[in-house]
C-alpha cells in the first residue's frame, strides 16, 4: 500500500519528482475555485503525495491577463521562490494529466478527502480561519481599530455587521514579510489571505497565476511593512535572482520577453530601495474579497 506523505517533510528536489513522475490521479474539485481546480494526488516508487491539479484547458480568459496560460505562471513564481531561496512556494510542475497539460502543485496541510473537504471535515486549505495554516499560528485577523496590539500591522479599516470599527491586521512575522517581497518580485495581482499557509515556522503562498504582468498589478494584503527597510532575507534572495535569472533558460518557455525584462526591472528597483514599496494611489491596492 502507498505511503501517505501529508507534511512538508520531503525536500523540494523528492517532491517535484513525485509530481512530475508519478501516477496522477483525480479525487476530486474545488468548486468555489474561478478556474478548474481538481484535488488529486501522485503516487510513485510507494509514496503518495496530494497535490492540486489544474488544467490548462479549464482556465477562463481574463481580459487583464491576455498573455499566456495561468498555469505557466504558478510554475515561473515558484522558479523564482527557488532560485531566491524563499522556499514560499510549494512545489510546483507542468505536466499532463486526465484533461491535459496543467499545474500540478503539492498540497500542504492535511490531505482532502474525495469531497473536497480535508480529513477533520473542514473545507480543505488553511482551515476556517482565513491565514490560519495546521501549526494554527494566525497571520491575518480582524481586530478592534484603535487597539492593535503589539505584533500586529494594520492594513485598513473595515466595519463588523453592528457597524463596529475593526483593523484588518496581519501578523508582524519574519516568514511572512518574505512573501511581501516575493509578491513585489512577481508583481502578485491576487495575495489574499486564504493564500497564505503557516507550517511550522514556515509561510506557504499559493494561487499564483496573476503574477508578472509588465504593468504594476501588485494587490495584496500585506501591506504592513509599506516604507520599511527590507528585511536581509529578501535583500539577500534578490541579489541571487540578479545571478539567476542571465540564466533562467526556464522562464522563456513561461513568461514573454516584455515580461521578463519587467522581471528584472522590478528586482533592481526593489534592491535599489531598500524598502518595500507604498501602496499605489491611483487604484484598488487590496484584492477582493481580502479574506
Amino acid at each position: 500500500m502507498p505511503t501517505p506523505s501529508t507534511s512538508p517533510s520531503h525536500g523540494p528536489v523528492e517532491a517535484v519528482t513525485v509530481l512530475t513522475s508519478g501516477t496522477l490521479e483525480v479525487t476530486g474539485r474545488l468548486t468555489d475555485a474561478s478556474n478548474v481546480t481538481l484535488l488529486a494526488q501522485v503516487t510513485l516508487d510507494g509514496l503518495t503525495m496530494p497535490c492540486i491539479y489544474k488544467p490548462i484547458r479549464g482556465e477562463r480568459p481574463l481580459w487583464d491577463f491576455p498573455g499566456g496560460p495561468l498555469a505557466h505562471r504558478e510554475l515561473a513564481a515558484y522558479l523564482v521562490s527557488e532560485a531566491s531561496g524563499w522556499g514560499c512556494v510549494p512545489p510546483t510542475v507542468l505536466r499532463s494529466g486526465p484533461y491535459g497539460e496543467g499545474m500540478v502543485q503539492r498540497w500542504i496541510g492535511e490531505p482532502p478527502d474525495v469531497d473536497g473537504r480535508s480529513s477533520d471535515g473542514d473545507e480543505p486549505g488553511s482551515d476556517d480561519v482565513p491565514g490560519v495554516g495546521e501549526s494554527g499560528r494566525e497571520l491575518v485577523a480582524l481586530l478592534p481599530a484603535g487597539q492593535v496590539p503589539a505584533g500586529w500591522l494594520p492594513v485598513f479599516r473595515a466595519l463588523d455587521e453592528d457597524g463596529t470599527p475593526l483593523a484588518v491586521c496581519h501578523a508582524d512575522d519574519p516568514a511572512l514579510a518574505v512573501i511581501a517581497g516575493f509578491d513585489v518580485v512577481v508583481n502578485n495581482a491576487d495575495r489574499k489571505a486564504p493564500h497564505l499557509l503557516p507550517v511550522g515556522p514556515r509561510v506557504y503562498g499559493v494561487d499564483h497565476g496573476l503574477t508578472f504582468h509588465t504593468d504594476d498589478k501588485l494587490r495584496t494584503i500585506l501591506w504592513g511593512w509599506a516604507g520599511e527597510p527590507l528585511p536581509a532575507p529578501v535583500t539577500d534572495g534578490l541579489e541571487r535572482l540578479r545571478l539567476w535569472l542571465p540564466e533562467a533558460d526556464a522562464l522563456d518557455d513561461l513568461l514573454s520577453r516584455g515580461e521578463q525584462r519587467r522581471l528584472r526591472q522590478r528586482i533592481d528597483e526593489l534592491a535599489a530601495a531598500g524598502r518595500y514599496p507604498e501602496p499605489p494611489d491611483d487604484r484598488t491596492p487590496i484584492p477582493w474579497p481580502p479574506l
